[in-house]
């Protein structure tokens, strides 16, 4: 039997395939519905708005690749938090490369046996490495 740990890693590992794979039915099925993502600059936002713009990425000429280092996961009960660092690489027609990357604090919940993102503080800013990060 897998422990929570390897369980969280698999959660990360799939929504990174299927962000890439630009599958975004498979992302949204590892969210819980009340999901809340907090990111630099916007107001919070559940899993409804982040559905409308992976749909929308969907269907634009855009690739997105990108890695996310777990450097640290808590498991208390139901609950887990989760600390990573998270690069995302954005290709899109006629645009440079776009390239964020730093540290997100997740807090996931466990229902009906499996792990669900249940909060996500995403820090990302351009990446300085990258000459035309915007």
């Amino acid at each position: 039997m897998k422990s929570d740990e390897d369980e969280i890693r698999e959660l990360v590992a799939k929504w990174m395939k299927a962000t890439k794979e630009g599958d975004s039915e498979t992302v949204l099925g590892l969210m819980a519905d009340d999901a809340v993502f907090i990111v630099p600059g916007e107001k919070p936002f559940g899993k409804d708005a982040f559905a409308s713009a992976a749909k929308s990425q969907d269907t634009a000429s855009m690739e997105i690749d990108g890695e996310s280092e777990v450097l640290e996961i808590t498991v208390t009960g139901d609950w887990a938090f989760m600390l990573s660092y998270l690069t995302v690489k954005v290709k899109a027609d006629g645009f440079p490369e776009r390239v964020r990357a730093g540290n997100t604090l997740t807090v996931l919940t466990k229902r009906d046996g499996r792990w669900l993102l249940y909060r996500d503080a995403n820090l990302l800013v351009p990446d300085p490495q990258f000459s035309d990060a915007t």
